[in-house]
């Protein structure tokens, strides 16, 4: 699934499980994420794949080992990926990404800088208000300015499908949120990731929200509430490119059919 809202230099999508898979297998489907368990023929298979239909080498492929913590890594700088939940960069041809399985993905360009951005954020994540860290970092290190950011939240879990516990809704509450907008009471309280990373994205050019609820969509994309941790994630890239690259023949990877 790709993203059209960005500029014609850059090429930003989430990954889909692909055609011809089994929804309740944690692992059916393309996966390039090393840390959840999965057979690493399979991971080095679809990471293969995955740089040949973006044109890349495979050290030009990253990917942070994620925490849930606000820790935002500068490529440019050489900075470390472990215990990363966002990841930025000015350099042209490394595709940046973050990885997901109901936490929401967020990916940024400045326009003004040419600087991309790519984050993570779970509900942990979002309580410490992570993509407003991710927009202090770029405004630190590359004189961002939030006017002049284009975002897109791919594929996570809604509303409807994110139920919690007391604890996780006084998080939310402890940490400033305006409840009102983003919780509601059913049998037990739902939390809109959503709104809240919304929140955090107040003042930039424009924001695309995909729509898709990951929980409620297990087919084409991987859920953890569905599967268990020990699952296959989405890849959620961001590159700054030239021409559109061929993209993959099967189901997996980029799906230029759905474009958002």
């Amino acid at each position: 699934m790709t993203y059209d809202i960005f500029s014609p230099n850059i090429i930003a999508f989430s990954t889909e499980r692909g055609a011809d898979i089994e929804p309740t297998s944690p692992y059916s489907g393309f996966n390039i994420n090393m840390y959840c368990g999965d057979n690493s023929r399979h991971i080095f298979a679809c990471r293969k794949e995955l740089c040949a239909s973006l044109n890349v080498e495979d050290d030009k492929l990253i990917m942070p080992h994620q925490v849930h913590d606000v820790v935002v890594a500068n490529i440019d700088k050489g900075d470390a990926l472990e215990g990363v939940d966002a990841v930025m960069t000015s350099k042209k041809g490394i595709c940046i990404g973050v990885s997901t399985a109901d936490c929401i993905p967020i990916l940024m360009h400045d326009t003004r800088n040419d600087v991309i951005c790519a984050v993570h954020s779970g509900w942990r994540g979002t309580v410490k208000h992570i993509t407003a860290k991710a927009l202090e970092a770029m405004a630190q290190d590359f004189g961002t300015e939030r006017k002049d950011v284009v975002a897109a939240i791919g594929p996570g879990i809604r509303l409807d499908a994110f139920e919690v516990g007391e604890e996780v809704y006084d998080a939310f509450h402890d940490a400033g949120f305006n409840m009102n907008e983003i919780a509601c009471k059913k049998d037990k309280w739902h939390i809109d990731l959503i709104s809240a990373v919304k929140s955090d994205l107040a003042g930039v050019k424009s924001v695309h929200d995909c729509g898709i609820c990951t929980y409620s969509n297990p087919q084409r994309f991987f859920s953890a509430r569905r599967l268990g941790v020990n699952s296959g994630r989405i890849y959620n890239g961001i590159i700054m490119k030239g021409p559109t690259p061929t993209l993959p023949r099967r189901g997996g990877g980029l799906n230029t059919n759905q474009r958002y």
